[in-house]
C-alpha cells in the first residue's frame, strides 16, 4: 500500500544520531540548549521538518526536553547522568501454555478505588476527552436515528462511521474499503475476533516480550500457546529471532503492537514494519496488529501501521476510539484484509452488534470536525505528562534503575535494580494508596520480576510528584533477593 521509504526519510535519524553522540561525548552537557531550528536548517541545509523530527526523536530517547518558547535542552539527573534504558528482553524459547488470569485479576482488581494514585491504570484521565461534545452528538444523532437503521447497521456496522474511518486511513496514503471495516465493541473484541478467525485450540501465536497482558488472556481463553520473542524497548520485536521462530515453530499468527507498544512504548521504524510484513507473507503467517495508540504520537505525523505494507491481505489491523476520544463508548474496529467476511461472521455469532446509537454519535462527531483539534491537544497533554513522569523517575529512583522514555502513548517501562520483587513492591505501594503494574503481568512465564509499568495518563500535579517520591523510596528501601547471574541469551 505504500512505497519503500526514501533516503530523505533518514536525514532526521542521522542528525539525531550526531547530536546524541555529542551528548554522550560531553560536547553538549546537561542544561545546554540545542541549536535553534533556524540555525540547524542554515548550517545543515535541511528542512525545518527534518530538524523537528530529529529533536522529537532525541526527546523520545529521554535525552532532551522542549521548553515552551525557549527551545530544546539536554536533560540529566542531579548527578549529571541520565538513567540507562532497559535492555532487550531475552525470553525462553519455545511455546508456552498461558495461565495469567488469576495474576492479572489480582493486580487490577486491587487498584480501582478513586483515592489510589493510578500509576497502574491502563486508561488516561477522563478529563482529557471531549465528553460534553460527545454527549451532545449522542443526543442529536439519536433524535434523527431512523428505525430501520437498527437493522441496517448490524455488522459490519454504521456505514457513516465506517466511511469516516476509511477517510482516516486514506489520509495516511492507505486504501481500505469501507466493506473491509468491521465495527466492534472496542478494540479487544476486534482483536479477539481476528485471533479466533486464524487459530484453533492448541495453536501457537507469537507475542512480544513483554506483551500486553490482555493478549495473554485472549490466548488463554482460546486454549492457545504463546511464543515470546525478544523485543527492543525502542524499535520493537527482534526480526532476526522472529524469522527463526517462524521457521522452527510454524506459528499460526502473530499478535503485535508496532506503534507505542504496551508496556514498552516501542515504535517500530517504518522500514522494519515493511520487513516484518514481508517476512510473515513469505510464510503465510497472519499478523494481528493491535494499533490502539497510533493517534497518540509525537512529531509531525502519525506512524504508519504495518498494514500500510500489506499486499496479500494478511494484516488484520485493529484499533478503537477508546484511547484517543471516547473511553466509555467502547467502539473499535477491525480491517482484517482477506479475512473480513470471516471476522464479520464471527461478530454476528458472538455479540451480534455494537451499540447503534453510539456508533451514529461518533460518526456525527467526526463529520462535524474538531477531532484533529482534540487530538492535538491530547497529544500535547500526554507529551507533557510523559516528560514529567520520566523526569521524576530519573530524579528520584535509585542507582540501578533503567527507564525508557517512549515517543508516544502513555506508558513508561521501568527496570528496577536487580533483586527487587515487583509483586512485593506492588503490594507495598498499594498500602500507600499508589498503584502500579508489576512486570510479571506482561509475560506468559511471569518474567520481568523486577520491572514495572507506570502510566502517565493523568494530569501531572504536586500529588503525583509526591507519590513518585514515595514510590522511589519504596524501591530504595525494598529488600533485594540474592543477585543472580545474567541469564544467557535465549536460544531458539
Amino acid at each position: 500500500m505504500r512505497d519503500r521509504p526514501t533516503a530523505a526519510s533518514t536525514r532526521f535519524e542521522l542528525l539525531a544520531q550526531e547530536l546524541e553522540q555529542q551528548i554522550a561525548a560531553g560536547v553538549l552537557r546537561a542544561g545546554d540548549r540545542l541549536p535553534s531550528v533556524r540555525q540547524t536548517c542554515a548550517s545543515r541545509g535541511v528542512s525545518p521538518s527534518t530538524v523537528f523530527q530529529a529533536y522529537y526523536l532525541l526527546e523520545s530517547r529521554g535525552l532532551v526536553r522542549a521548553a515552551p518558547r525557549s527551545g530544546y535542552f539536554v536533560l540529566a539527573r542531579p548527578d549529571g547522568m541520565l538513567l540507562a534504558e532497559p535492555q532487550t528482553s531475552e525470553p525462553q524459547s519455545g511455546s508456552q501454555a498461558v495461565e495469567v488470569n488469576d495474576l492479572i485479576y489480582a493486580c487490577l482488581g486491587a487498584a480501582r478505588a478513586r483515592d489510589i494514585v493510578p500509576f497502574g491504570s491502563a486508561f488516561p484521565s477522563p478529563v482529557l476527552f471531549p465528553l460534553d461534545r460527545l454527549r451532545r452528538a449522542l443526543v442529536s444523532s439519536t433524535r434523527r436515528l431512523e428505525p430501520w437503521s437498527m437493522v441496517e447497521d448490524l455488522p459490519p456496522g454504521n456505514l457513516r462511521l465506517k466511511r469516516e474511518i476509511a477517510k482516516r486511513y486514506l489520509r495516511q496514503g492507505m486504501t481500505v474499503a469501507t466493506d473491509e471495516i468491521v465495527l466492534t465493541h472496542g478494540a479487544m473484541e476486534a482483536l479477539n475476533l481476528c485471533l479466533n478467525a486464524v487459530t484453533r485450540p492448541g495453536d501457537a501465536v507469537v507475542v512480544e516480550s513483554p506483551t500486553f497482558y490482555m493478549a495473554l488472556q485472549a490466548l488463554q481463553r482460546l486454549g492457545l500457546r504463546a511464543i515470546e520473542v525478544p523485543t527492543h524497548v525502542r524499535e520493537g520485536i527482534d526480526l532476526g529471532r522472529l524469522a527463526q521462530v517462524v521457521e522452527l515453530y510454524r506459528p499460526r499468527a502473530c499478535w503485535l503492537m508496532t506503534s507505542f507498544q504496551n508496556p514498552l512504548g516501542s515504535l517500530m521504524p517504518e522500514a522494519k514494519k515493511r520487513d516484518l510484513v514481508e517476512l510473515l507473507a513469505r510464510h503465510d503467517v497472519p499478523l494481528i496488529e493491535d494499533d490502539v495508540y497510533a493517534e497518540l504520537y509525537e512529531g509531525p505525523a502519525a506512524p504508519l501501521p504495518a498494514k500500510a505494507y500489506d499486499r496479500r491481505g494478511l494484516v488484520l489491523h485493529c484499533s478503537s476510539f477508546s484511547k484517543c476520544l471516547a473511553p466509555g463508548y467502547r467502539v473499535g474496529w477491525a480491517a482484517p484484509g482477506r479475512l473480513a467476511r470471516e471476522v464479520e461472521r464471527l461478530k454476528l455469532m458472538t455479540s451480534l452488534s455494537g451499540s447503534i446509537p453510539v456508533q451514529a454519535a461518533l460518526a456525527e462527531y467526526l463529520q462535524e470536525g474538531g477531532y484533529d483539534r482534540h487530538l492535538r491537544s491530547l497529544r500535547e497533554s500526554l507529551r507533557t505528562q510523559r516528560n514529567s513522569l520520566f523526569e521524576a523517575v530519573n530524579r528520584h529512583f535509585p542507582d540501578g534503575t533503567r527507564v525508557v522514555r517512549p515517543a508516544g502513548g502513555y506508558f513508561v517501562w521501568v527496570e528496577l535494580p536487580a533483586g527487587i520483587d515487583a509483586m512485593a513492591l506492588h503490594r507495598a505501594a498499594l498500602a500507600q494508596r499508589i498503584s502500579l503494574a508489576p512486570g510479571p503481568m506482561f509475560s506468559a512465564r511471569a518474567e520481568f520480576q523486577h520491572h514495572i509499568r507506570l502510566t502517565c495518563g493523568q494530569l501531572w500535579d504536586d500529588s503525583l510528584e509526591r507519590a513518585m517520591r514515595v514510590l522511589a523510596r519504596l524501591v530504595a528501601d525494598a529488600p533485594r533477593a540474592a543477585a543472580t547471574a545474567e541469564a544467557a541469551p535465549a536460544t531458539v
